[in-house]
């Protein structure tokens, strides 16, 4: 029985989750990894430190069962990943309610049901840490064309503040990861939904949206092999950070919107203060 850290790693047939389970596996971690279909998470190995799962994260009574398998096979869990999602292309004008309603289902509601069921082992054990896989557009919403998928990772960010908040008392550690663009599939097809009903008067957005879909995809600047080892890195520190801003590009944006926050507040002070009674 392997004495390090039991991982739990939703959306892992691609991607950064994907990257994150080969790596775990190769530094001799226990890993249970999930996906829609099993079958792709087979071919990644057949090593007995690896638990593939088929999860419906929507369905909060399968997201329980593939936990307790987790800890039937391993003895625990230490460590949660909510890496599972995708991107949703469109104004929030053309977007319709269905879509908009399908991206928080996966991207939020997904994340909630995976932390609802793993919290009752890790307030047992007093222990436990929660990776919430957000973006640099859960801090930063400048991305025309990107509201829901923006929307759906705020979200995140500010359910994992609370989250932190709530679970301090019992030794477990949250982390927002905030990646910027990485070389993974993200661009692709298959995690980036594009809007049944585009309006052709948003001519800008449709440029934005080909350049993402046909100019960034595959030259994104982030190695996920090094974000992977980012992970690894913060589940290790004593003290591991609430915020983790992975890319310079990530970096450089988050500091963007902080000047552009603090420009308005001090633009607007007088009229902000002046409120009071």
């Amino acid at each position: 029985m392997s004495n390090k850290k039991v991982w739990f790693v939703t959306g892992a047939s691609k991607g950064l989750g994907r990257v994150l389970v080969e790596k775990l596996l190769a530094a001799g971690y226990q890993v249970a990894a999930t996906s829609r279909n099993a079958e792709e998470l087979r071919k990644i190995s057949d090593d007995n430190n690896f638990l593939p799962l088929t999860v419906q994260l929507g369905d909060e009574a399968n997201v329980a069962k593939a936990l307790a398998d987790t800890v039937s096979r391993f003895g625990r869990i230490d460590v949660v990943v909510n890496n599972a999602g995708y991107g949703q292309v469109g104004t929030l004008e053309e977007t319709t309610d269905a879509e908009a309603r399908a991206s928080f289902e996966i991207n939020v509601f997904g994340t909630l049901n995976v932390i609802r069921k793993v919290m009752p082992y890790f307030r047992e054990q007093k222990s436990g840490h929660i990776f919430n896989v957000s973006s640099i557009a859960g801090f930063f919403g400048n991305f025309p064309g990107f509201g829901i998928y923006t929307g759906t990772k705020f979200a995140v960010n500010g359910l994992s503040e609370s989250l932190a908040a709530e679970v301090k008392p019992f030794g477990v550690h949250v982390t927002i990861v905030a990646p910027g663009y990485f070389r993974t599939e993200f661009l692709s097809s298959g995690s980036l939904a594009v809007p049944a009903q585009p309006i052709a008067a948003y001519e800008e957005v449709r440029k934005i949206q080909a350049q993402h879909q046909f100019e960034i995809h595959h030259n994104q600047a982030g190695d996920p092999a090094k974000a992977a080892a980012a992970f690894i890195q913060a589940s290790e520190a004593a003290q591991p950070p609430l915020n983790l801003f992975l890319g310079e590009d990530a970096y450089q944006l988050a500091y963007g919107k902080i000047d552009a926050v603090k420009e308005d507040l001090e633009a607007w002070k007088a009229t902000t203060i002046a409120t009071a009674y």
